[in-house]
Protein backbone atom coordinates (compact mmCIF):
# COMPACT_ATOMS: atom_id res chain seq x y z
CA UNK A 1 0.00 0.00 0.00
CA UNK A 2 1.35 3.40 -1.27
CA UNK A 3 0.09 6.69 -0.07
CA UNK A 4 0.51 9.78 -2.43
CA UNK A 5 -0.43 13.67 -2.72
CA UNK A 6 -0.82 14.95 -6.07
CA UNK A 7 -2.01 17.84 -7.97
CA UNK A 8 -5.85 16.94 -9.40
CA UNK A 9 -5.86 15.92 -13.22
CA UNK A 10 -2.38 16.81 -13.73
CA UNK A 11 -0.37 13.71 -12.50
CA UNK A 12 2.39 12.28 -15.25
CA UNK A 13 4.04 9.22 -14.64
CA UNK A 14 7.47 11.87 -14.12
CA UNK A 15 9.78 11.70 -11.42
CA UNK A 16 7.47 11.62 -8.25
CA UNK A 17 5.31 9.05 -9.48
CA UNK A 18 7.80 6.92 -11.82
CA UNK A 19 9.96 6.79 -8.01
CA UNK A 20 7.09 5.73 -5.94
CA UNK A 21 5.17 3.20 -8.48
CA UNK A 22 8.29 2.09 -10.79
CA UNK A 23 9.35 -0.46 -8.22
CA UNK A 24 6.74 -1.93 -8.41
CA UNK A 25 6.00 -2.20 -12.01
CA UNK A 26 2.86 -0.45 -12.60
CA UNK A 27 2.11 0.76 -15.58
CA UNK A 28 2.78 4.53 -14.97
CA UNK A 29 0.89 5.67 -18.13
CA UNK A 30 -2.13 3.57 -17.35
CA UNK A 31 -2.15 5.35 -13.12
CA UNK A 32 -1.99 8.80 -14.50
CA UNK A 33 -4.65 8.47 -16.56
CA UNK A 34 -6.98 6.61 -14.23
CA UNK A 35 -5.57 9.20 -11.37
CA UNK A 36 -6.36 12.01 -13.86
CA UNK A 37 -9.62 10.50 -14.72
CA UNK A 38 -11.05 10.42 -11.00
CA UNK A 39 -9.88 13.61 -10.01
CA UNK A 40 -11.04 16.07 -12.91
CA UNK A 41 -13.48 17.23 -10.65
CA UNK A 42 -11.56 18.42 -8.10
CA UNK A 43 -8.59 20.48 -10.64
CA UNK A 44 -6.78 22.63 -8.45
CA UNK A 45 -6.48 20.96 -5.59
CA UNK A 46 -3.90 18.48 -3.87
CA UNK A 47 -5.54 14.82 -3.53
CA UNK A 48 -4.05 12.30 -1.19
CA UNK A 49 -4.70 8.76 -2.63
CA UNK A 50 -3.90 5.52 -1.28
CA UNK A 51 -2.71 2.61 -3.88
CA UNK A 52 -3.19 -0.86 -3.39
CA UNK A 53 -1.19 -3.00 -5.16
CA UNK A 54 -1.87 -6.62 -5.76
CA UNK A 55 1.12 -9.35 -6.52
CA UNK A 56 -0.05 -9.59 -10.09
CA UNK A 57 0.46 -5.90 -10.73
CA UNK A 58 -2.99 -4.77 -10.65
CA UNK A 59 -4.13 -1.82 -8.41
CA UNK A 60 -6.91 -0.16 -6.64
CA UNK A 61 -7.11 3.51 -5.77
CA UNK A 62 -8.77 5.18 -3.22
CA UNK A 63 -8.95 8.76 -3.45
CA UNK A 64 -9.45 11.25 -0.09
CA UNK A 65 -10.00 14.93 0.44
CA UNK A 66 -7.43 17.49 0.06
CA UNK A 67 -5.19 18.54 2.76
CA UNK A 68 -7.02 20.71 5.45
CA UNK A 69 -3.95 22.84 5.01
CA UNK A 70 -4.39 23.52 1.69
CA UNK A 71 -7.75 24.16 2.20
CA UNK A 72 -7.23 26.62 4.58
CA UNK A 73 -4.43 28.36 2.46
CA UNK A 74 -6.91 28.83 0.18
CA UNK A 75 -9.55 30.19 2.15
CA UNK A 76 -7.25 32.54 3.92
CA UNK A 77 -5.84 33.54 0.61
CA UNK A 78 -2.51 33.03 1.29
CA UNK A 79 0.89 31.13 -0.17
CA UNK A 80 2.04 29.25 2.83
CA UNK A 81 1.79 29.29 6.91
CA UNK A 82 3.53 31.61 9.17
CA UNK A 83 7.10 30.05 9.81
CA UNK A 84 6.35 31.10 13.76
CA UNK A 85 2.41 31.00 13.81
CA UNK A 86 2.67 31.95 18.03
CA UNK A 87 4.10 35.24 16.94
CA UNK A 88 2.92 35.91 13.26
CA UNK A 89 -0.75 35.58 11.90
CA UNK A 90 -0.52 35.62 8.13
CA UNK A 91 -4.40 35.59 7.56
CA UNK A 92 -7.59 35.24 8.88
CA UNK A 93 -10.72 32.60 8.23
CA UNK A 94 -14.17 33.04 9.63
CA UNK A 95 -16.42 30.31 11.28
CA UNK A 96 -18.39 29.44 7.85
CA UNK A 97 -15.53 29.06 6.47
CA UNK A 98 -14.39 26.56 9.06
CA UNK A 99 -17.47 24.59 8.74
CA UNK A 100 -17.57 24.47 4.80
CA UNK A 101 -13.81 22.93 5.21
CA UNK A 102 -14.84 21.01 8.13
CA UNK A 103 -18.23 19.68 6.19
CA UNK A 104 -16.11 18.80 3.02
CA UNK A 105 -13.15 16.74 5.08
CA UNK A 106 -15.82 14.72 7.60
CA UNK A 107 -15.15 11.58 5.76
CA UNK A 108 -11.38 11.49 6.39
CA UNK A 109 -11.43 13.14 9.94
CA UNK A 110 -11.72 11.19 13.06
CA UNK A 111 -15.07 13.22 14.19
CA UNK A 112 -18.62 12.27 15.22
CA UNK A 113 -19.98 15.93 13.94
CA UNK A 114 -18.99 18.77 12.48
CA UNK A 115 -18.70 20.65 15.67
CA UNK A 116 -15.99 19.00 16.66
CA UNK A 117 -14.50 18.75 13.15
CA UNK A 118 -14.46 21.96 13.29
CA UNK A 119 -12.29 22.28 16.44
CA UNK A 120 -10.26 20.21 14.26
CA UNK A 121 -9.89 22.27 11.24
CA UNK A 122 -9.23 25.47 13.88
CA UNK A 123 -6.54 23.53 15.46
CA UNK A 124 -4.66 23.01 12.33
CA UNK A 125 -5.34 26.82 11.46
CA UNK A 126 -3.79 27.93 14.26
CA UNK A 127 -0.66 25.58 13.88
CA UNK A 128 -0.49 27.73 10.63
CA UNK A 129 -0.22 30.74 12.13
CA UNK A 130 -4.09 31.52 10.69
CA UNK A 131 -6.57 33.46 12.89
CA UNK A 132 -10.29 32.44 13.21
CA UNK A 133 -12.73 34.65 13.84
Amino acid sequence: MLKMQLPAGQATPGQKVGQALGPHGMNLMEFCSRFNEGTKKNIGDVVPVEITIFEDRTYELKFKTPPAADLLRKAAGIAKGAANPLKDKVGTVTKEQIRQIAEKKMPDLNANDVEQAMKIIEGTARSMGIKVE
